[in-house]
């Protein structure tokens, strides 16, 4: 593996090919002062090196964590939906509850990957503020929402996915997945 100064180097290369390898090699190295150049990765014009960028922030874990923390409350929308994934890779607890604060972002994009993500980590203290978010005005973040609900299982959802069923008149896509969310959960 090479040195960390010269990945965080190579973080910069015009190719997005060798800045996704050199963020891929920064998780691995582990190395804390790899934290900051991975924020500013997750930012990249690249998606991929995006992607890289939290999954390397993830496998870093605890020293990455107030970075990521301060990046969801930032303006930027692409560098807080990569610190929402990179958050939930980390599997930290102590992360839900900015995840559930994200979901009244302005950003329905942010709004959307908290609710996945909230629904991965299956922490039932989610679901409450996800039966509040199956409100939300965004059609995509609805869809995510619902699917979440689903993912945790709790019995309490049901007849809030129902009601948004019988509102979503003509909404055949939302009404399959609040169908099979009903489904997984009952």
């Amino acid at each position: 593996m090479e040195e960390t100064e010269t990945l965080i180097i190579k973080l910069k290369d015009t190719d997005s090919a060798v800045r996704t390898d050199a963020a891929e090699q920064l998780g691995s190295s582990g190395n804390e002062s790899a934290v900051e150049p991975l924020m500013k990765a997750l930012n990249d014009d690249n998606p991929d090196v995006r992607f890289q960028a939290s999954k390397s922030l993830a496998e870093i874990g605890k020293p990455a964590v107030e970075p990521l923390l301060n990046a969801l409350k930032g303006e930027d929308g692409n560098t807080k939906r990569y610190a929402t994934f990179a958050l939930k890779n980390l599997g930290d607890e102590d992360v839900i509850e900015h995840l559930i604060e994200a979901l009244s972002d302005d950003d329905w994009s942010v709004r959307k990957t908290c609710a996945k993500s909230l629904g991965e980590m299956g922490d039932d203290a989610a679901v409450e503020p996800l039966i509040e978010a199956l409100k939300d005005e965004d059609w995509g973040v609805k869809l995510a929402v619902a699917k979440a609900l689903g993912d945790l299982k709790d019995e309490q959802a049901i007849d809030p996915l129902k009601k948004a069923r019988r509102a979503a008149k003509g909404d055949k896509e939302f009404k399959k997945v609040a169908t099979k969310a009903i489904k997984k959960i009952g």
